[in-house]
């Protein structure tokens, strides 16, 4: 099955959907800091460099399947949480348009939980309305999943919209699987050697990494990231990559911080030299990328943005692998019921 795939980034839906099977012919990506990874780890795909607000639908391919993952910084519960009101909070209506447009047997959005906050109700019903309702219209399924669930060893919530076309006749059911929980051991413990700090200016080493991207942003810690605790041990997940690596979790080699009074943190005396960042590959395995997915960068805090952007590898994937085995077993069952229809017809006459 065809797949067309909208804020791409690095691709870590694209490379799930690919892992099950999917055909990923096109994708889409804005940044240009990313086209080089996407280009050079998905050979076969042809990327649009076009803001999707410039996209005419009529130059979007065929497809089976769209999906894709709208900016999620406008509906952050960190941030501003402006949803709908900011201009990428309104990206969601392009991927309608496109949506509309093109018709495919199903859909699938990915954003993060900030969605689900009060504050939004109004807007996010009026997207899930327009799911189901554009064109001949979609049966929508809707729900948060924890990627530690489904084989990535980090908490990290996201909420799924996946759409099935209507003319279909069925929704697609969550399953109703879980996963045994993969540690920080079970993902990085073996690239304790081999690390290197970011170059001045957190410039990258390039070539003198022995391991591919196993380097680490180096500079100050924000009052904000002191305020928490900021390390997990090695038999516990890793917290939520996020896009950007002046927030990224410290190493399991450190001890937890010692706190100080509320919303002050300090690393244990005598250990600060166990406190650093995880490296830009480390974030890449614990977001389920394969070893041989290579980030392509000038600046460390580049190769960060791109790993926190995507989903995780395993979760595309267990997701892909549902919506193909739904889609089969649904448009077998509605081939048999037409056969059966025709026999009727042919009986009778």
């Amino acid at each position: 099955m065809k797949i067309v795939s909208f804020f791409s980034g690095a691709g870590g839906l694209d490379l799930g959907f690919q892992k099950a099977g999917f055909d990923i012919i096109w994708a889409n990506e804005y940044d240009k800091e990313i086209w080089e990874t996407y280009e050079k780890n998905h050979p076969k795909t042809i990327l649009d460099k076009r803001s999707i607000v410039n996209i005419p639908a009529d130059e979007v391919p065929e497809c089976d399947g769209i999906i894709g993952g709208p900016p999620c910084q406008s509906w952050s519960e960190a941030g501003a949480a402006r949803g709908i009101k900011d201009k990428r909070g309104q990206l969601f209506y392009d991927f309608i348009r496109i949506l509309e447009a093109k018709q495919p047997k199903f859909f699938l959005a990915e954003n993060v939980s900030g969605m689900l906050i009060n504050k939004h109700s109004e807007a996010l019903e009026g997207i899930k309305e327009l799911f189901r309702n554009t064109g001949i219209g979609y049966n929508l399924s809707f729900q948060m999943l924890n990627a530690s669930d489904y084989n990535v060893p980090q908490d990290r919530k996201r909420v799924f919209f996946i759409g099935i076309r209507k003319d279909l006749n069925f929704k697609f059911e969550f399953p109703n699987i879980k996963f045994p929980k993969l540690t920080l051991e079970n993902a990085i413990s073996d690239l304790k050697e081999g690390v290197l700090p970011a170059k001045e200016y957190n410039k990258t080493n390039g070539s003198d990494c022995t391991i591919t991207n196993h380097e680490y942003m180096i500079g100050s810690f924000s009052s904000m990231f002191m305020s928490r605790n900021r390390v997990r041990s090695w038999d516990e997940q890793s917290f939520t990559i996020q896009a950007g690596g002046r927030h990224a979790p410290i190493h399991p080699q450190a001890p937890k911080m010692k706190f100080i009074e509320q919303n002050i943190r300090v690393f244990v005396p005598g250990k600060e030299h166990l406190y650093r960042r995880l490296s830009v590959r480390e974030c890449a395995r614990i977001q389920t990328f394969p070893d041989d997915f290579t980030f392509h960068y000038t600046n460390v805090p580049a190769g960060y943005k791109m790993i926190g952007n995507a989903v995780p590898v395993n979760l595309a994937k267990f997701l892909a692998e549902n919506i193909k085995a739904q889609l089969t077993a649904n448009v077998s069952k509605q081939e048999k019921s037409e056969i059966k229809e025709v026999e009727k017809i042919s009986v009778a006459v």
